[in-house]
């Protein structure tokens, strides 16, 4: 088994079709109907987790069990991954339960600064984060349970949006949410190659990312 990050190719090649990548993870939803069949799962994918040494992020709600999968050590997903997934999708086949990856979703907190140097430290204190060794522009909840905070790189002049909120969604899904959101008095201000920029109303903007 390689130990190597894939990129989008070979995941496709994978055919995980529970599973959608959001940025450096496979994630799905398990609609479990009730909390008992949740945890039963949890438990199933924990023993299988201990083996084989590699733990997933499980989020378990009524009625649903979110899953993340991601190779923390290598800052993205390998084959190990790819191994734990499919798994996982056996022990919620063999329980009678549904996958429904279209329904995740990440959701980032973006400060548009022409300096992140300059903040960084006091929103790492505020918000008591820590650095990303991967990415200087990006502060990590070190527990995995609050949104990842983004510096995109912008101009001085004024006036701008300070803050605006990207939501990162599986590719299959971008164009529909694009759509609610218009048919939501949402305008779509520019389109680009991992994402689309929509305002509402009055002009506050957020960014759809399929990457």
């Amino acid at each position: 088994m390689s130990d190597e990050l894939l990129d989008d190719k070979a995941i496709a090649a994978a055919d995980l079709s529970d599973w959608r990548r959001i940025g450096d993870a496979l994630h799905t939803r398990l609609r479990t109907g009730d909390f008992a069949t949740g945890l039963r799962l949890v438990n199933q994918i924990g023993d299988a987790a201990e083996a084989a040494n590699h733990h997933p992020d499980l989020d378990l709600r009524y009625p649903h069990l979110n899953i993340r999968l991601s190779s923390h050590d290598k800052g993205g997903i390998t084959d190990r991954d790819v191994a734990l997934a499919r798994q996982i999708s056996g022990f919620a086949a063999a329980a009678g339960v549904k996958a429904e990856p279209g329904a995740v979703a990440v959701l980032e907190v973006v400060l548009d600064t022409p300096d992140h140097d300059q903040l960084k430290p006091f929103w790492r204190a505020i918000l008591g984060y820590g650095d990303n060794p991967r990415n200087a522009d990006e502060l990590l909840d070190g527990a995995g349970s609050n949104p990842t905070m983004w510096f995109q790189k912008s101009g001085a002049e004024e006036p701008r949006q300070r803050f605006h909120i990207d939501i990162r969604v599986p590719a299959d899904v971008v164009e529909q949410r694009v759509a609610d959101a218009v048919a939501a008095g949402g305008t779509i201000v520019n389109r680009a190659k991992t994402f689309i920029h929509l305002a509402d109303a009055e002009g506050n903007a957020c960014c759809v990312c399929q990457c």
